[in-house]
């Protein structure tokens, strides 16, 4: 049997034996899943990224593959993720039953992460799930004591819906084990500030993640040394290149409820960041889905 029918057989197993979770529309607060926060799992650029991630700190290891016709999952993407993990969230803690296969539409996941909502943008969610869905990765975290490598994708699957005329109905997707089981547990989610999708950057997204899981509200803060923070970004850009544009990052200040500066510590330099009050001001503006204005703390 060829490999692709094979594949479509596991995974209409794996539908059959699922129950179907439908998110109750509304606003829900944005989560986001702590391992995925942490560690270099997606690209970070704009740009088809098909170099792998191999990435190894201490016992943690990760690798991450794709493949040329679609790329690596980017950090954009991973809004998708973020979205289920706000529904499963949310649902739980209502007392719902929560489901690996989630029924929904475009519109639903678009305006949850502050896209627009036209055909452009419709095309560029069904690239990110395609994306999401031929990226592999293999990794220790959560695993440690497994001897037997764990392969997955973001989605397992995930297909449009239509009615007999053809009109479209949503879209049901498959998330795997690894990542569902990371969301359920209390301990393994952080809520993040809106405003997070508001970053255009990949290394600003990113930025605001670990910062988000490592600074939390701490009210000291907590610093990164620079090559240590390019390392685990997983990015394919030169130390030099990475100083530099994080230099620029801070001059900016965009990362929302975080101040950022740079020092030297022991001949080497070090990104520091400390948790802000949010201003009255930005949080109406935001409110209102309007952009607060830049550099004006």
């Amino acid at each position: 049997m060829p490999a692709t029918r094979a594949l479509a057989g596991r995974s209409s197993v794996e539908r059959m034996q699922l129950q179907l979770f439908r998110p109750v529309p509304g606003d829900v607060a944005p989560r986001d899943a702590q391992d995925l926060m942490a560690w270099p799992f997606f690209s970070l650029a704009k740009a088809r990224r098909v170099a792998p991630i191999d990435f190894r700190m201490g016992a943690t290891w990760i690798s991450v593959e794709s493949v040329p016709e679609h790329g690596m999952a980017t950090i954009w993407d991973a809004d998708v993720l973020i979205w289920a993990a706000s529904q499963l969230v949310s649902a739980r803690d209502a007392g719902r039953p929560t489901s690996r296969l989630i029924a929904t539409t475009p519109h639903e996941i678009l305006t949850f992460s502050r896209r627009g909502t036209g055909k452009a943008s419709y095309e560029r969610l069904k690239a990110a799930l395609d994306r999401l869905q031929s990226t592999t990765v293999a990794t220790s975290i959560r695993q440690e004591h497994e001897r037997r490598r764990h392969r997955f994708s973001w989605i397992n699957e995930w297909r449009e819906l239509a009615d007999g005329n053809g009109r479209a109905l949503g879209i049901e997707l498959i998330l795997p084990d690894w990542f569902y089981a990371g969301v359920l547990d209390r301990a393994l989610v952080l809520t993040i500030d809106r405003a997070y999708f508001d970053l255009t950057g990949g290394l600003e997204r990113w930025l605001y993640r670990i910062v988000r899981k490592h600074g939390g509200r701490q009210e000291g803060g907590w610093s990164f040394d620079v090559p240590h923070l390019h390392l685990k970004s997983g990015v394919l850009s030169p130390l030099r290149r990475f100083a530099f544009e994080l230099r620029a990052i801070v001059a900016r200040q965009p990362l929302p409820g975080y101040v950022l500066t740079l020092n030297q510590a022991f001949g080497r330099e070090r990104l520091n960041f400390v948790p802000v009050a949010p201003d009255p001001l930005d949080v109406a503006m935001r409110r209102v889905g309007l952009k607060p204005v830049e550099n004006r703390r």
